[in-house]
């Protein structure tokens, strides 16, 4: 991770620098950067936790409900809500419980729900601060440049996170790993400039088909990983796609 922020980082910074107005930064948009950047990273982090720990397709199923997220905030924040948006808020909710109970078909009999629930309880946490990272993100891009909305978690991450391990000897990269890494920072900067951009129209709809990486990265996983869902975990995480799909398409 500690990589994949500097990659990101090392991007951003030289544009912002030179086409981004300074003047933009106040005091108020300066807190809100740094609590994009502190949510984003927090995660981020947890959410490689819980790759390590559990299925892909599963934890990027729970996380994807971070459009849901950042439209209850927008809805908290005074904006109305229709009520067939609260239905579909209700079916995803459900197609992450499902998800997250559902036991993995080989563990189903050693550990009983075990690796999976674990996973999907870090997941929990992962789409809290998304959501919140994605709502302030979309608030703060009408008033601000991309290339500033783009610096807080790069700059948090490479801080907090590659510094120390730098100072201690421990920001290592293997051959194999360096096109990973460099390719998750590039794909993340250009996923908050597309978002931002189209936040700027509106905010719900952008948020929640943001949310919709977790199909691909759940197909991925199966492909490139050999990573197979149980037929429970199949259909919630099909809930969940049903859900922020018709949320973009019809939610108010």
């Amino acid at each position: 991770m500690a990589w994949v922020m500097l990659t990101g980082f090392a991007v951003t910074l030289p544009p912002a620098l030179l086409l981004a107005d300074p003047a933009q930064l106040t005091w108020p948009i300066l807190g809100l950067l740094a609590v994009v950047g502190l949510s984003n990273v927090a995660g981020l982090l947890i959410e490689y936790v819980a790759f390590r720990r559990g299925k892909v397709g599963v934890v990027t199923g729970i996380a994807s409900t971070e459009g849901m997220v950042a439209a209850l905030i927008s809805v908290a924040a005074g904006a109305p809500l229709h009520p067939l948006t609260g239905v579909l808020l209700a079916l995803v909710t459900a197609g992450v419980a499902v998800t997250a109970t559902s036991p993995d078909i080989a563990e189903r009999d050693a550990d009983p729900n075990g690796r999976t629930v674990r996973a999907a309880v870090l997941a929990i946490p992962v789409a809290l601060l998304f959501g919140l990272t994605l709502y302030v993100t979309g608030r703060i891009g009408v008033r601000i440049s991309v290339l500033w909305a783009l610096l807080p978690a790069r700059m948090v991450g490479s801080a907090l996170l590659a510094a120390p391990l730098a100072a201690r000897r421990r920001l290592r990269l293997t051959r194999r790993a360096l096109p990973l890494v460099a390719a998750a920072g590039l794909a993340e900067v250009l996923g908050v400039v597309s978002y931002v951009v189209g936040a700027r129209q509106q905010l719900a709809i952008a948020a929640v088909l943001s949310s919709q990486f977790a199909a691909l990265t759940a197909v991925a996983a199966y492909f490139l990983h050999g990573q197979r869902l149980t037929g429970r975990q199949l259909a919630g995480l099909a809930a969940v796609a049903i859900g922020v799909a018709m949320l973009s398409a019809f939610g108010q």
